[in-house]
């Protein structure tokens, strides 16, 4: 058994420790999500007059510590649950695409590359601008922008895939198209998709984080990390940090998840173009 390199170590325990806490938010945070505990941005534990609370108090004096645990809870829950969407939607319609082939690969290629070709970005606070955000909407609407990359990325390793022996094997047996694509395909291009579900994930964190900070993500009464960089970027001028501290974990996790990523795309290389030696 090989040993874990210590980069990817470093990876698996910060992100275990960000989904630990996102699962056990409830139990972890001191004060409540929006409970009122001090004054205006008292200090963290790290300045010269330190306060009681940990990371120091928020624009209106909320516990910046409670805050970002459950802010930790809502981003990593709707990157997931987008990152979930995009990758079981553009993968299925990739394999799709690209077993059966034809006019069905062209359409839904043309499509996918006019979506691809409008800017994310702009193109969510289009839609999040006459909906309702709720979380249920954010997680469709990322999930579904996202999904193009993956599409492509899945379409382009099963095309190399579907001219294999074994793939014209199971076709001659009379295997449908959904038999194909689980257990033909899928196996053989886990390696690839690894490596994008990690980078999927990271995209969503930063995504949600950026619409939230428009404006257009999470709204009150609930909080992710990018709102409370919106919260307290105000105080940056008098050179209060609570807006660094969600910014920074914001980096955190997705040098974390980049590091667990690389290594596990390491590990499965043996996958690449077949199965295995």
């Amino acid at each position: 058994m090989s040993r874990i390199p210590v980069s990817a170590l470093i990876g698996l325990i910060l992100t275990g420790a960000f989904f630990f806490t996102a699962i056990f938010a409830d139990f972890l945070a001191p004060y409540g999500l929006n409970q009122t505990v001090g004054d205006v941005w008292e200090n963290p534990f790290w300045s010269q007059e330190p306060s009681q609370y940990l990371l120091g108090t928020d624009n209106i004096g909320r516990d910046l510590l409670s805050r970002m645990i459950y802010g930790c809870q809502i981003t990593i829950f709707l990157a997931t649950a987008a990152t979930v969407v995009s990758f079981t939607t553009g993968s299925v319609l990739g394999f799709t695409a690209a077993v059966l082939g034809g006019w069905i690969d062209q359409v839904m290629s043309r499509i996918v590359d006019l979506f691809m070709s409008l800017p994310s970005l702009i193109l969510a606070l289009v839609i999040l601008s006459v909906m309702q955000v709720t979380l249920p909407v954010l997680v469709i609407v990322i999930g579904l922008l996202d999904s193009t990359r993956v599409y492509r990325l899945a379409r382009a390793v099963a095309v190399d895939i579907v001219v294999m022996d074994y793939v014209e094997a199971a076709r001659l047996r009379g295997e449908g198209t959904r038999w194909i694509v689980l257990r033909e395909i899928l196996p053989n291009a886990l390696s690839p998709l690894v490596a994008e579900l990690g980078l999927r994930f990271i995209f969503a964190v930063l995504f949600i984080s950026t619409l939230s900070f428009l404006g257009l993500g999470v709204q009150p009464p609930l909080a992710d990390w990018g709102g409370m960089v919106k919260e307290n970027k105000e105080g940056l001028v008098y050179g209060v940090s609570a807006a660094l501290v969600p910014a920074i974990t914001i980096a955190a996790l997705a040098i974390s998840v980049n590091l667990v990523a690389d290594w596990i795309l390491n590990r499965t290389t043996s996958l690449k173009g077949g199965r295995g030696a």
